[in-house]
């Protein structure tokens, strides 16, 4: 319960992970092990961690205590307490999910002056071989980026996540998340995640066959009402251990070796997973405990209270936190630009931030979570993860979707009580922030244009924010 519930999980995140969890202990049953699985509404369940590993040493009377390493920072410190605890000795195995160790990424990071993820993918490259030709990269270049950013049209054929039908072991769980956690965040149905290893292992074979070709073309892109795009929503499952990263990698690959999908897709995908997914992780570990307080911009602003209701006059913001409410699910464009732009904008307080993406959102635990939004998203880390924040007004909603169409706000308006927001909050921003950014020189461009504004331009833009930052205030 006590990880349950530490803060308010998406309720169809914890189905997802207690279905897992139960059909997991069945497997092993089924091939062989004998399993001792204390499920959440048992007797005398103690609630936590600690708790049933003091009451599983009184079941069995064990000579040691093997686990495996979890993959937040908390639970460790909880695990080293276990050996004094206990009386017996605690051995702490490496977690297999991951390519790249912590002593790997350590040396790989040692004397560094900057931590950028594109350099460490490149070894992560030439470590697994993935698109790699002779030692060099496939198609001449580490990355196609820069191919990637077409907006989407609706006119688009849009293929759909591939949907489980529930069991009895998952609706019983339904159940007990229903009753138990009535009061947590989002829709618990319709559920229709994989919760076993073959199940999600048909969700990836559906993704490279009718999502992959596309992806890499659009996956900045959103459409209002489309949920998912061409996206894999295969971390869901990849993070929960259902899938193993580096087989995912391949089979991609081998898609684009048969000419099933192009190199821009298939590089985007696999970067997505040996890249920037080990490196959040090896950033997290170096980091810890100390990163979860890092707030650059001293920003303090409470999370404005449409975050868990989705009702805001902001189509782009409205359609983002209603689908993650039904889904457990947004793709990282709208987790960055969107929901996490605004917040950087409106100067909220990170780890208020931090949070809400913990609790939304069913693939997040807080080793990939906590670097992704302290660091990418809200730059709280004064530049550790990228080169300048990701700070972006109206035009870019407006380019790389279709929501600025149904919006009350005119995104063409800069300011007034019709402009959308994002256009004066960007430039206050910019503004309140200037002793810290100025000197960034990939902000060197920004400046110059605020400082050609005239006096009473830049008036109108700081008084239109303040205004409608009032207005948050007292929503």
């Amino acid at each position: 319960m006590e990880e349950a519930s530490y803060v308010p999980h998406h309720k169809k995140k914890i189905a997802f992970l207690f279905s897992a969890m139960r059909h997991f202990a069945e497997n092993l049953r089924e091939d062989g092990w004998t399993v001792d699985h204390v499920r959440l509404d048992d007797d005398g369940n103690s609630g936590s961690f600690t708790g049933e590993l003091k009451r599983a040493i009184n079941r069995h009377s064990p000579d040691r205590i093997l686990v495996t390493e979890p993959g937040e920072w908390r639970v460790r410190q909880d695990m080293e307490t276990w050996a004094d605890e206990t009386g017996l000795p605690v051995d702490i195995l490496e977690d297999d999910r991951f390519l790249c160790p912590h002593e790997e990424f350590r040396d790989w990071a040692e004397g560094r002056k900057a931590l950028r993820m594109e350099y460490f993918y490149r070894e992560m490259r030439r470590k697994t071989g993935l698109l790699m030709e002779d030692g060099e990269p496939a198609g001449g270049k580490w990355n196609y980026d820069a191919e990637n950013r077409k907006p989407a049209k609706a006119s688009l054929f849009m293929p759909q996540p591939h949907r489980v039908q529930t069991d009895p072991i998952t609706e019983e769980v339904l159940a007990l998340v229903a009753e138990r956690f009535a009061d947590s965040f989002g829709d618990l149905e319709p559920f229709w995640f994989a919760v076993t290893r073959e199940q999600a292992e048909a969700a990836r074979a559906h993704f490279i066959s009718e999502a992959l070709p596309d992806f890499g073309d659009y996956q900045d892109a959103m459409l209002a009402g489309e949920k998912f795009l061409y996206h894999s929503l295969l971390s869901f499952y990849i993070n929960a251990g259902l899938l193993d990263p580096l087989e995912t990698c391949r089979m991609a690959e081998t898609a684009w070796k048969a000419g099933d999908a192009p190199l821009n897709a298939v590089e985007g995908f696999i970067r997505q997973i040996i890249g920037w997914r080990e490196y959040v992780r090896g950033i997290y570990w170096r980091k810890m405990p100390d990163y979860l307080d890092l707030n650059f911009f001293d920003a303090d602003r409470p999370l404005p209270e449409f975050y868990w209701t989705g009702e805001t006059e902001m189509a782009c913001l409205r359609d983002a936190i209603t689908q993650t409410k039904e889904e457990a699910y947004a793709h990282h464009i709208q987790r960055l630009m969107l929901t996490g732009n605004f917040a950087l904008l409106a100067g909220i307080d990170p780890k208020a931030v931090h949070e809400w993406y913990l609790a939304v959102y069913a693939d997040a635990y807080e080793w990939v979570e906590l670097p992704n939004t302290l660091g990418m998203s809200q730059y709280a880390d004064g530049g550790l993860l990228g080169t300048k924040p990701y700070a972006a007004g109206g035009n870019y909603i407006n380019k790389m979707s279709d929501y600025c169409d149904g919006c009350r706000y005119d995104v063409k308006q800069k300011t007034g009580p019709d402009a959308c927001p994002f256009n004066s909050l960007y430039w206050d921003f910019v503004s309140r922030n200037a002793d810290k950014l100025r000197t960034n020189p990939r902000m060197a461009r920004v400046y110059s244009t605020w400082d050609r504004m005239k006096d009473d331009r830049q008036a109108e833009y700081l008084e239109t924010a303040a205004k409608f930052l009032t207005s948050l205030d007292v929503e």
